[in-house]
């Protein structure tokens, strides 16, 4: 490579680790001096063996190896090295000229590229750059895919709880079936994202998915929406409508609060679900639906029955099978996949670059009881977003949330309770390693353990 073939690099320096395969200490000095003057962290290795050994436990961005050490062609199996335990770096071939055939056929191996000796820094400082700008850019890349995974792996459900794992199983079970479901949980739960995976699993998916809410609505409002109406059924009914349920024809409707319907009205819900009947207001004659009917409520509607306040012959009806979704203060192991999920997407809709978070500010989460849920925290993190300077600190946390340490009800210190240690300790090693760039020496140090008890960490939790 000449010089003629510098790119500009990266407008934001890069802090890279790469690691520096080099049978001539001087010469691998050179080049991890070169290197750290922009910021990049080295690790300096003498031979193959060694290298070996800082692939399968370290974790590296970009693998800088002579061609020729031990053997003729040892470079070409740092390069396997790198391909076996690293597939997300990159490898810098360093050879003399008459070596430069090798080096080309190692590109179609996987290498990123070449430079010949003796090296021009300054095009090697370059060179690394752009490698390393190259898995910078596939790891975001990952990460998003990795985050869309995450958002709509499952139509839109997001977790790793044994609870919403368990809500996921519910869902594969009914939604092959034309069985009612109602669905239960407290306000901000996301009992909407349950009807709606519901919809989308099931074989009327490409049907119509309709939703409706019965919070807050007249009886009279309530049948006119549902059921439709004639022309002159009343003041200003000038055309015939089609209610609800005959627009959702071969599809879903998805009820929401049900508990709020007027007893005026449950007889004529529960005639749909029985017979598929919907009457238009001014009309004696029914029309027949099809519809495959999910309903959501925050309320106990067996205590509602027992007041006569809701029909036990709609209840049972309604109720074919319930998928109850619990609160996030029962699932904290997800409140950090919803964190990370809500400063990406928020930070997108915002289009402001997304902001890292401190492991202490993401424990005060964890550890908040979150009597909103998910509604909650989504906007728990919006504000957090707008307050931040780049990344999101402790100070950035509400106050409401950073100084909720006590149980209100019984009086107790909340701390992490219901939180599997593996989770924190998972969750306080990718908070570091962010923190520190990737840089294990220091991740190590922070976190109280050696080296060692690091990688085997690392690898025991799948993290890089």
């Amino acid at each position: 490579m000449t010089s003629d073939q510098i790119i500009q690099e990266p407008h934001a320096p890069l802090s890279a680790q790469v690691l520096i395969v080099e049978d001539e200490p001087d010469h691998a000095e050179v080049m991890a001096d070169a290197l750290r003057k922009p910021g990049h962290i080295c690790t300096i290795v003498n031979g193959l063996e060694s290298a070996r050994e800082e692939l399968l436990h370290g974790n590296f961005d970009v693998v800088v190896t002579d061609l020729v050490m031990e053997s003729e062609t040892a470079g070409l199996e740092v390069l396997k090295f790198v391909s076996e335990y690293q597939p997300s770096a990159e490898t810098i071939m360093v050879t003399a000229h008459g070596d430069v055939p090798t080096a080309k056929a190692a590109l179609q191996g996987g290498a990123y590229d070449f430079i010949e000796k003796p090296l021009d820094l300054p095009v090697f400082r370059n060179l690394v750059a752009r490698a390393a700008e190259t898995v910078m850019l596939r790891n975001q890349n990952e990460q998003l895919r990795g985050e869309v995974g995450a958002a709509y792996g499952f139509e839109g459900i997001i977790g790793e709880s044994a609870g919403i794992r368990r809500v996921i199983d519910q869902i594969r079970k009914v939604a092959p079936s034309t069985i009612p479901v109602l669905v239960t949980g407290e306000s901000g739960t996301g009992k909407e994202l349950i009807a709606a995976a519901i919809h989308k699993t099931s074989k009327r998916s490409q049907k119509r998915y309709v939703t409706f809410n019965a919070a807050g609505q007249s009886e009279s409002l309530l049948e006119d929406q549902l059921f439709g109406h004639v022309r002159g059924a009343f003041t200003g009914a000038d055309k015939d409508r089609e209610g609800v349920f005959e627009y959702a024809d071969g599809g879903t409707v998805f009820l929401d609060e049900i508990g709020d319907m007027p007893l005026g009205m449950q007889p004529k819900l529960l005639r749909v679900l029985e017979n598929g009947d919907v009457v238009r207001l001014g009309s004696n004659d029914s029309r027949k639906t099809d519809v495959r009917f999910v309903s959501a409520t925050n309320r106990d509607l067996k205590q509602m029955v027992q007041a006569g306040e809701f029909r036990d012959d709609l209840f049972f009806r309604v109720r074919g099978a319930e998928i109850h979704v619990p609160p996030l203060r029962e699932r904290r192991d997800d409140v950090p996949i919803l964190v990370q999920h809500a400063i990406g997407r928020l930070s997108a809709d915002m289009d402001v670059p997304r902001p890292q978070i401190t492991q202490p500010a993401m424990l005060r989460l964890v550890s908040y009881s979150w009597p909103g849920n998910v509604r909650e925290l989504f906007n728990v993190v919006h504000s957090m977003i707008v307050q931040s300077e780049g990344e999101i600190t402790v100070r950035d946390v509400p106050d409401e949330v950073r100084e909720s340490d006590q149980d209100e009800e019984h009086g107790t210190m909340r701390g992490l309770a219901g939180v599997g240690l593996d989770r924190l300790e998972k969750e306080a090693i990718r908070q570091t390693l962010a923190m520190t760039s990737g840089n294990r020496e220091q991740t190590a140090a922070l976190l109280g353990i050696g080296e060692r008890t690091l990688y085997r960490k690392l690898k025991e939790y799948g993290l890089r």
